[in-house]
């Protein structure tokens, strides 16, 4: 019988999540908000490439 364990699946997620979030997370200080944006948008492409993600989700 396997038991659950969401300690496991929560180090899981976090180990994962960790080497994710600095993608979207750019440094701000000292940037223009236009420059924020570019470097969003390129990171979002960034990440679609990778993914496979072609369009943003729909709603059901």
């Amino acid at each position: 019988m396997i038991l659950y364990n969401p300690l496991g699946g929560a180090q899981r997620f976090l180990s994962a999540f960790s080497g994710i979030s600095p993608h979207f997370r750019p440094r701000r200080h000292r940037r223009t908000a236009p420059d924020h944006r570019t470097e969003m948008t390129t990171r979002f492409v960034i990440w679609d490439q990778i993914t496979g993600a072609t369009a943003p989700p729909t709603a059901a």
